[in-house]
């Protein structure tokens, strides 16, 4: 078996937009991929316009190897737009190899280690009225699991964030939430990089002991002396990595101690190949995987299979609750895709990934990239989002 083609099919949906890749063989086996790198899809598009020549006449099945080749094989090897392409061909490899061999690709990675995957809600709020009220429709659903997502800025139509008010309106907003829905259910927030780390301490100290479970990226992490010296100022465990684009990145946060959950990103970080060597590494000092999971249907089948072959998992990311459905994983794009059951997937037992994709639907329609909100300080300076 040759690989004969390797296509790109940048599109829209929901409200953000997407990079699906289709490998294709001599022998009429096929396999989708998918790129993380939200928002610079042709970027990835142009990188993968280099990597066509050196991967079409090989053997599919040969997935480390090309691995090696397409990460090794410049001078200027790594970074995330390379490797977001090589996320998306090593996905689609698998799901090549899957569909070739007959078994799930979970198969290809020692088998699963368990039936399903418990997911957390990623739970977005403007108010303290929308974060109490969708937190107990989730709860009463059966989510156990949330992982707050604050968009107060949006209330100002000048798209204004200011950190220090930010965390005395959300700390207070939050405490209340714990105090609403008790203390079983599992509340973690993602700060998205938006605060310092002096912020950080004052937002956690700003709540009672216990109100969090964990804490989100509320720094930059360029810097791995940045969060080890938060580290030292906190105690509510971190959860980084959805930004990493290598073993190497996630290198000094694991054997520092620096997180206590892996957020891997399997259309990030190298594909399954390297997701799967983040996890021995996470695995052997007791960190548990917590897969980002932003994306589409894609991204999420390849995190199943790569969380059922893992025993070091707590929860899967899912976007589209009943709380709320952003859209990423529309039918009509994805025919057959994962289903949710209750605030679980299942693990599938179909060849490959489980997942089709549109193709036609696609070609069929324009695509025009989409941008990251810009957010601003008062004094117009810019800061993250």
């Amino acid at each position: 078996m040759k690989i004969t083609a390797v296509k790109t099919y940048p599109i829209n949906i929901g409200f953000g937009s997407q990079l699906v890749i289709k490998v294709e063989t001599d022998a009429g086996i096929y396999g989708w991929g998918a790129s993380g790198l939200s928002g610079r899809e042709l970027a990835v598009i142009g990188a993968i316009d280099h990597f066509r020549p050196n991967i079409v006449g090989k053997d599919p099945h040969q997935i480390g190897a090309i691995w090696q080749d397409l990460y090794r094989g410049q001078y200027f090897e790594g970074g995330r737009v390379l490797t977001a392409a090589i996320s998306a061909i090593d996905i689609a490899l698998y799901d090549i190899k899957g569909k070739s061999l007959g078994v799930p690709v979970y198969e290809l990675l020692g088998g699963k280690q368990r039936n399903y995957i418990d997911c957390f809600a990623s739970l977005r709020f403007t108010s303290e009225d929308e974060l109490i009220g969708r937190a107990q429709h989730l709860i009463k659903e059966g989510w156990n699991v949330l992982r707050l997502a604050p968009a107060e800025y949006e209330e100002n139509s000048q798209a204004i964030f200011e950190p220090r008010e930010s965390i005395a309106k959300i700390s207070k907003w939050v405490t209340r939430l714990r105090e609403v829905i008790g203390a079983d259910p599992v509340v973690g927030i993602d700060y998205h990089h938006r605060l310092s780390a002096p912020e950080t301490y004052s937002f956690l100290s700003k709540m009672p002991k216990g109100t969090l479970d964990f804490i989100e990226e509320p720094i930059r992490d360029e810097t791995p002396e940045a969060y080890e010296s938060l580290r030292k100022m906190v105690d509510v465990p971190f959860a980084i990595g959805e930004e990493f684009a290598s073993k190497w990145q996630f290198l000094p946060y694991i054997e520092r101690g620096i997180t206590q959950f892996a957020r891997v990103d399997v259309c990030n970080v190298g594909g399954i190949t390297e997701a799967m060597k983040v996890a021995a590494m996470a695995e052997a000092h007791y960190i548990d995987l917590m897969p980002h999971n932003p994306l589409g249907p894609i991204c999420t089948a390849a995190s199943i299979h790569l969380a059922a072959a893992c025993p070091n998992v707590a929860w899967l990311e899912e976007i589209n609750t009943p709380a709320e459905q952003p859209g990423t994983n529309d039918a009509e794009f994805y025919p057959n895709q994962p289903q949710l059951q209750g605030a679980k997937y299942s693990i599938p037992d179909v060849p490959g990934l489980g997942v089709d994709f549109n193709e036609e639907l696609a070609l069929s329609k324009e695509f025009i990239p989409v941008e990251t909100p810009r957010l601003k300080k008062r004094d117009g300076s810019y800061t993250n989002w």
